[in-house]
């Protein structure tokens, strides 16, 4: 065993503070215990890489980095009762649209970078929409090496020897949310199974950083194998999920991803080191997600020694921290969202490169009680989240001013009162059979039209969980909580009569389904696409010899109606018209003296296009044509949208052009499918560009630039609508 000493940089102030220096922003030097199992500890990775979730870079509301939230994007909750179509008329109303789904209802909305924090506003606002917030940037609760030794006395605190009597806490996996855990650490190796990494979105989920391999080892080091340490759920699997980056900050988004794949992968425990996500609604949806799986979320509270308003919630376990002697660490966080408290100084537990490290922080605190509910998983696997959350409260053992209070919550964890409780605890009351009454309550009847707004009345003996609508025995939508409301696109199925059902279930699984309802629908018919494509030809010239300026007419015409006609030279549109008669005038001295094609082609509002027979003619100026030195064309750069995206609202095309004689005499065009958008002078476009008239299907969007020696460069991607 060795004794190593180094000094750690300066961290972001909401990082761990000494408990004995208020207010100093620095890490204080840390005295290491490295045990060498395989190499020596390494120091955590310096610097902060690109947040893998964020479409663009961290931005700081107030000019601080630690009330970061990323650029570009929102997180919007959708409320239950309302359809997608109903949910997207919300998000373009705001100027908005969504970008997917990352936990049930819970969306990232697009929006344009600086604008997030006004989206947010605008949506809340909107009936359809159960909350918005930015993606907010959170540290890791902390985990600070101290100069001490000692040995594992938190073990001994809580009870675990006498917990272990009942539960080690095989069969059960937790999840680590983290920077990654050093998995071939010897202490850790036999514990772990395989994960994921949202922060890079590939299968590495080995440690950047140290913070999560202590937190892994703090919860489910591997206990009796004569290496090492102990812990708490020493049997039990260990799940990497990486969401960290190498500063160990990380994106509320990427926090739900990581608890959504934890619910479907098994995990019944989710350890969460971090502090603020209680606060995020959009971590509250994911954590009611991984409940309804049978699984338990817990979280720190923090190291700022201050203390935090957060409303208290039942989706997850909020954890604070005790010294020793069983008093209040000075710098955990408090208030009324803590639910429970656990030892969280002094703890030696594993560190990169099989190596150990004393640590403090909320953030060893939180593993010692989610592995104390691993145990009572183990023991009573038939236990809900509800059955952990009360088991581990009843028993705590309380301090401070009696009952719970703002700095223990229920009280310190008691492993072994909670083992044994739990190991003494009535199996599960009889199975309910009583089935859910369900009616509904309108519309009963009639005609309807548009969107339809459904209202369903559902009792039960016990209590309703969940209530489906369908429409012809299709599911339409799922609502989880009272009062039991629908919004149904009725133009999603044809004229006619439909026959609607609501379907009441409770926790024990019995279900009741109501009388039918028969409405007839009846929306206004939508005329047939117009699929005709205009006629174009070139009037004159026909051929033979041009010089000069000369006057180019064009013919076009249409069933509905022509739009725009373009006047093209070497497939490259020179000129547009968009009034009748389409006339040109084509500078001839801009080209060399040769042969050039000309053609035209005719746009209706549909989308269809006309190209027009091509026309040969022969460029022959008296003076051969002008010295034009310049032929290279600018360079076309579209920044927004990228190539295969999904449009479904307003964006804003960007675009940029480059060329070798600088950007004076530069003008530069849109196009959509062929037809002309806009057109300005510049290196430098944007235009906001709604896409919703278009057909489904994919779609091109171009953008040309034209230097003032008439050389054109373009580029163009195509997206899907």
């Amino acid at each position: 065993m060795r004794r190593q000493t180094r000094t750690i940089g300066s961290q972001p102030a909401t990082r761990n503070r000494s408990p004995g220096i208020a207010g100093d922003l620095r890490w204080l030097l840390l005295l290491t215990l490295a045990i060498i199992v395989s190499s020596l500890l390494s120091g955590p990775a310096a610097g902060a890489g690109p947040l893998g979730n964020s479409d663009g870079p961290i931005v700081s509301a107030h000019g601080s980095p630690h009330a970061a939230y990323a650029s570009g994007h929102i997180l919007v909750g959708s409320r239950a009762s309302s359809d997608d179509a109903v949910f997207e008329k919300a998000l373009v109303k705001g100027g908005a649209h969504s970008l997917g789904k990352i936990a049930q209802r819970v969306h990232v909305v697009d929006v344009a970078p600086g604008d997030e924090e006004a989206a947010v506003a605008r949506l809340r606002a909107d009936p359809n929409v159960e909350f918005a917030e930015v993606d907010r940037l959170i540290p890791a609760a902390g985990v600070t090496n101290d100069p001490m030794s000692g040995n594992e006395w938190h073990l001994t605190t809580v009870g675990a020897p006498t917990a272990w009597t009942y539960s080690t806490g095989a069969g059960i996996t937790i999840a680590i949310l983290d920077t990654g855990v050093d998995g071939t650490h010897p202490d850790l190796v036999a514990n772990m199974v395989p994960g994921w990494n949202f922060y890079d979105n590939n299968s590495n989920t080995q440690d950047v950083n140290g913070h999560g391999t202590t937190v892994a080892g703090a919860a489910a080091a591997v206990t009796n194998n004569s290496v090492g340490v102990a812990s708490i759920a020493g049997s039990a699997k260990i799940m990497p999920i990486r969401i960290a980056d190498p500063t160990a900050y990380a994106l509320w988004s990427t926090v739900a991803q990581g608890i959504t794949y934890a619910a479907d992968h098994g995990a019944r425990v989710v350890n969460l080191s971090y502090e603020g996500a209680s606060a995020s609604s959009t971590i509250q949806q994911a954590a009611s997600y991984l409940r309804s799986k049978g699984g338990v979320l817990f979280v720190a509270a923090g190291n700022t020694g201050a203390v935090d308003n957060t409303p208290p919630t039942d989706l997850m376990m909020v954890v604070a921290a005790t010294l020793q002697d069983d008093s209040h660490a000075s710098w955990s966080t408090y208030g009324s969202f803590v639910d429970i408290s656990a030892p969280g100084y002094n703890i030696i537990s594993t560190a990169p490169g099989g190596a150990y490290w004393y640590c403090w922080g909320t953030s060893l605190a939180t593993p010692i009680v989610a592995g104390t509910a691993a145990l009572i998983l183990a023991k009573r696997p038939d236990f809900s989240p509800s059955q952990v959350d009360a088991a581990l409260k009843s028993t705590a053992t309380d301090l401070g001013t009696p009952g719970p209070d703002v700095y223990f919550g229920a009280g310190r964890v008691n492993a072994a009162a909670a083992l044994q409780q739990a190991a003494g605890a009535a199996p599960p009351s009889p199975s309910d059979t009583t089935k859910p009454s369900v009616a509904i309550a309108s519309p009963t009847g009639g005609t309807v039209s548009g969107i339809v707004t459904f209202g369903i009345n559902a009792s039960d003996n016990v209590g309703v969980t969940r209530v489906e609508l369908r429409v012809n025995g299709a599911l339409i939508a799922t609502d989880t909580a009272a009062p039991w409301q629908f919004g149904w696109n009725s133009a999603s199925v044809a004229n006619g009569s439909v026959s609607v059902t609501a379907t009441a279930y409770d926790a024990a699984g019995n279900s009741a389904v109501s009388s039918a309802v028969t409405l007839n629908v009846s929306n206004a018919t939508i005329a047939p696409a117009d699929t005709t494509p205009p006629t174009a030809a070139i009037a004159s010239p026909t051929g033979g010899n041009v010089s000069g300026s000369v006057k180019v007419s064009v013919n076009a015409s249409d069933n509905v109606g022509v739009t725009r006609v373009d006047f093209v030279v070497n497939n490259a549109v020179l000129a547009s018209s968009n009034v009748a008669p389409y006339a040109f005038t084509w500078n001839t001295s801009a080209y060399a003296n040769g042969a050039a094609t000309l053609a035209a082609r005719a746009y209706d509002a549909a989308g269809n296009v006309g190209t027009s027979a091509n026309v040969v003619v022969n460029v022959a100026n008296s003076t051969g044509g002008p010295a034009v030195s310049d032929t290279t064309p600018p360079v076309v750069t579209i920044s927004s949208p990228l190539a295969g995206s999904v449009v479904s609202s307003t964006i804003t095309v960007r675009a940029s052009a480059t060329d070798n004689s600088g950007s004076a005499g530069i003008t530069m065009k849109l196009y959509v499918d062929g037809a002309l958008v806009t057109s300005v002078r510049g290196a430098s476009l944007s235009y906001k560009w709604n896409p919703r008239k278009l057909a489904s299907g994919a779609h091109t969007i171009k953008v040309t630039a034209t230097d003032a020696s008439g050389n054109m460069g373009s580029q163009a991607v195509q997206v899907a609508h």
